[in-house]
């Protein structure tokens, strides 16, 4: 049976330590809670009332409710106070000498048979625990900020934690309404070693001029439906706080150069850039601790405006295509008023790409989102073709055709003869160079990438990409065409992955590295990411969706044009795809689909 914890302690009342306090005192645990200074623990205590009077504010929590919860902690400086506890749970900074003193003097301060608890993201629990005379009894316990708000904890037994000590945990963490993970001491652990390879990348696409940090965060919120973009949230985290992390987990973790913090992020804790918490990171805020941005140098003043200056005139856009992609920029280019011309291989073609646009249209109305006289518009600005002739008179052509680079070099290289001077081609490729389709014309400086992603009426990003050899001019335009159809545009250059599956398939491929090493499972995972980060869907949730081939591919592309040794695709993921297990198209994946 499990143990019943009836009081705790807390050492360090920062953000974090304030949080784990409110947790337990929210569900009847007796809590101490110990800082180093008496001007340290009215700062934890403010920190503690300040977000119990948000909660009633919000009607979260019982003005009574509150007060009992208040009543239930005893604050106190120094560690002689916790002498009677039956768990302590460390949250000090993520320096490891200091924790090890703190496990030291906890050890000889505390009953025989008390758990000593870290809260560490990063360090090794293990270095930790043999700073004591009973490291069977100390294990990690990783709450997630806010803590009082997020529902993942991870529990981290180290090669000696008893398995009464890990039992016991797992049964208070039920009991305080979180969803535990168990796992072994490992650098990161899981939600960590998946996150910030991730936002190490993304630093490091922003340090190399790639993309804006605006469009970067944008990218990722729209093409991902994450709750932030990556360095929104490192500001969140603390640029400091990344940088201890990242650099722990290189060291700890085999020295994978994803892990290596990319020199940017030094620069910004040597400047005293940290984030939120002194009011400048990557972004620039109202006042330290404000979550309000404010411009600076860096920010766009004109916005959307100012990036549409110099675009030429659009009112007739050619598309050739007949697949979903297609289809679906078809009807968001005629929804939005622009004369389409759909191109596609022959009449049976093109009269299913009009059925297709036909029902997409006819469920808008049925939806609401559409009346019959703007369905009846729409369907009416569309032309309907068989050959690439018609499209003499148009001023954009977008592309969305198989993923061949063949098939679409020589698209372009018709496209080129077919079509006016200064006439912007675009393609929707996702993986393939656009540089090699703009080289395939005479006017290179006139073809530009425009990856809208599926479904594309639905969907809020297209990522405009941009070649050596593309105009300011052709760049605008595309910009300001993104802008008449209420997208959210996001410039980046012609690499690999461009920024969304640059980003994505690196950080989806690592859990598949973590699954077949037998470190946590498919499910655990999922949970971690879900509960831990806010992530809309686990990473083998997703795999299962997008498709394990599709991820195989990209991930390929990736490590072929940056042979970067950490993108090397997992030998699990080869291993599926080669036995056909690729996801829900095939209902077996990750998963089994079979009854779904």
């Amino acid at each position: 049976m499990a143990r019943e914890f009836t009081s705790v302690g807390v050492v360090g009342l920062g953000t974090m330590g304030a949080g784990i306090v409110e947790v337990f005192a929210r569900n009847g645990i007796d809590v101490v809670a110990v800082e180093i200074s008496a001007a340290a623990l009215e700062r934890g205590q403010a920190t503690l009332t300040r977000s119990t009077d948000r909660a009633v504010a919000k009607g979260k929590l019982d003005p009574a409710d509150r007060d009992a919860l208040l009543g239930r902690v005893t604050f106190a400086v120094g560690l002689d106070a916790l002498h009677a506890v039956d768990l302590v749970i460390e949250a000090v900074p993520e320096h490891l000498d200091l924790k090890q003193r703190i496990f030291a003097e906890l050890d000889r301060v505390c009953k025989p048979d008390a758990i000593l608890a870290t809260n560490t993201s990063s360090l090794s629990v293990t270095e930790i625990s043999v700073a004591t005379s009973r490291p069977n009894q100390v294990i990690g316990i990783h709450f997630f900020n806010p803590a009082p708000v997020m529902k993942l904890v991870e529990v981290i037994r180290t090669v000696v934690t008893s398995a009464d000590v890990v039992a016991d945990v797992e049964a208070l963490c039920a009991r305080l309404g979180k969803v535990d993970v168990t796992i072994n001491d490992r650098a990161g652990f899981i939600a960590n070693a998946l996150l910030f390879g991730y936002l190490n990348h993304a630093v490091a696409l922003f340090e190399s001029n790639y993309a804006s940090r605006e469009d970067i965060d944008a990218a990722m919120k729209l093409g991902c439906g994450l709750p932030m973009g990556p360095l929104a949230l490192m500001d969140l985290i603390g640029v400091d706080t990344a940088y201890e992390i990242l650099d722990t987990m290189y060291r700890r973790g085999g020295r994978d150069r994803r892990h290596a913090p990319v020199p940017l992020i030094k620069q910004m804790v040597t400047a005293g850039l940290l984030g939120r918490k002194s009011g400048r990171g990557f972004y620039t805020y109202e006042r330290p601790g404000s979550p309000v941005v404010v411009p600076d140098e860096a920010t766009p003043v004109a916005g959307q405006a100012a990036l549409a200056e110099g675009a030429r005139a659009t009112a007739k856009v050619g598309v050739v295509g007949s697949g979903t992609m297609a289809t679906g920029i078809i009807e968001v280019f005629a929804k939005a008023g622009y004369e389409v011309v759909s191109v596609t291989r022959g009449a049976e073609k093109s009269a299913t790409v009009c059925e297709a646009v036909k029902t997409s249209l006819n469920k808008g109305v049925v939806r609401g989102k559409l009346s019959e006289e703007e369905r009846d518009g729409a369907l009416g600005r569309i032309t309907w073709s068989a050959t690439l002739d018609h499209l003499a008179d148009v001023d954009l052509v977008v592309e969305a055709v198989v993923e061949e680079l063949s098939v679409k070099k020589a698209l372009f290289a018709s496209l080129d003869e077919i079509c006016k001077p200064g006439v912007v081609l675009a393609t929707t490729t996702s993986s393939l160079p656009v540089i090699e389709m703009a080289m395939a014309t005479q006017r290179p400086a006139d073809v530009v990438g425009l990856h809208f992603f599926n479904p594309a009426p639905i969907m809020q990003l297209v990522e405009v990409v941009r070649t050596i050899r593309t105009s300011p001019e052709t760049v605008a335009t595309a910009r300001a065409v993104c802008a008449a159809l209420g997208k959210t545009s996001v410039v980046c250059g012609d690499r690999s992955g461009f920024v969304v599956n640059a980003l994505l398939f690196p950080y989806l491929n690592d859990a598949v590295k973590m699954l077949e090493a037998s470190y946590s499972t498919a499910d655990d995972i999922d949970h971690a990411m879900k509960l831990g980060c806010g992530y809309p869907m686990g990473p083998f949730e997703l795999l299962d969706v997008v498709g394990l081939d599709v991820a195989l591919a990209i991930q390929r592309e990736l490590y072929l044009e940056l042979r970067e040794p950490g993108f090397a695709p997992a030998p699990l993921l080869e291993h599926l795809v080669t036995a056909g297990y690729l996801g829900r198209k095939t209902g077996r994946g990750f998963r089994d689909h079979t009854h779904r």
